[in-house]
């Protein structure tokens, strides 16, 4: 028979060992516990990344992806749902959003729907308008401290530095989508160690890459046929199944391989729609390109 061992910080009985500071007062001792995502999460992302703030207004949001795939902006807080439509209501499960209510009395709805720089997309209720002139009058308050300066728009935005398209179409896993930024800006999206976003590039210095190609359009699933257009696409379908997954996870070749890091935003990755995304389709192919060198 082996005599069990006292545990740390508690009596010979198991009761907790309780030290004072010098007023008396007890001192209590909290020891961190390590937080990880779980496996069958349909979401790696934390719930720090999905906050962000409105282009438009300045006031804050919360970003999510639909089941679809595509992002999503929601007001930060759950409101009544009986103040809301039908068709406004939108609910969250497992860090996925999801276009109807859950038969609660609470709710979250789409921030396009508040926003005061925008016209509302569904029917609103004296509820919402009054929900409408607070976040206009917060955008004010931002404005005029300098907190924020509303995007400046399209027509007057300087032009990408690269010869490429700003948002360029990508095709992996047998799917194109349409990236948020530059092949050669996209940065991996993981936690590091030190809790901060890596800085490292999806692209990395060495190993297989994409190739532009002109591919022809091609309608969606019910969609009428379209005309028989060429546009540039970063194909990195002729890569292996684990090289396409680390680009549609949004992984630097570091972070591939930790699958228990956590996200910090979200891959940025929108399903291609041709009709929705006529704007940004090329029918030039860009230049390559550059591979991001190696750090010293």
């Amino acid at each position: 028979m082996c005599p069990t061992p006292t545990p740390a910080g508690r009596h010979w009985d198991g009761s907790p060992r309780i030290t004072r500071h010098w007023d008396g007062s007890p001192r209590i001792t909290r020891h961190p516990r390590p937080l990880r995502v779980a496996a069958t999460s349909p979401s790696r992302l934390l719930r720090a990344g999905h906050s962000g703030r409105c282009r438009q207004c300045g006031n804050r949001i919360d970003l999510y992806q639909r089941t679809d795939q595509r992002p999503i902006a929601l007001h930060p807080t759950e409101l009544t749902a009986d103040h809301i439509p039908e068709s406004c209501r939108w609910h969250l499960s497992s860090g996925i959003a999801h276009p109807h209510g859950d038969g609660s009395a609470w709710c979250r709805i789409r921030h396009a729907v508040l926003c005061p720089h925008r016209t509302p997309t569904c029917r609103t209720s004296p509820y919402l308008e009054a929900i409408r002139r607070q976040l206009a009058v917060r955008t004010r308050r931002l404005i005029d401290t300098g907190a924020f300066a509303p995007a400046p728009p399209a027509s007057s935005r300087p032009a990408p530095t690269t010869d490429g398209p700003d948002r360029p179409v990508v095709q992996l896993l047998l799917r194109r989508y349409l990236a948020e930024r530059p092949v050669e800006d996209l940065r991996c999206v993981a936690q590091t160690r030190h809790r901060h976003r890596c800085p490292h590039p999806v692209l990395g210095p060495t190993g297989p890459t994409g190739i532009w190609k002109l591919l022809p359009t091609g309608p969606q699933r019910g969609q009428l046929a379209l005309p028989d257009t060429l546009m540039a696409v970063y194909d990195l379908g002729r890569l292996s199944y684990g090289e396409q997954l680390r680009w549609r996870t949004r992984r630097c070749t570091a972070h591939a391989t930790a699958p228990g890091a956590a996200d910090l935003t979200l891959a940025g990755w929108e399903p291609f729609d041709p009709l929705l995304h006529a704007a940004h389709i090329h029918i030039r192919l860009p230049h390559p390109p550059p591979r991001p060198h190696r750090s010293g």
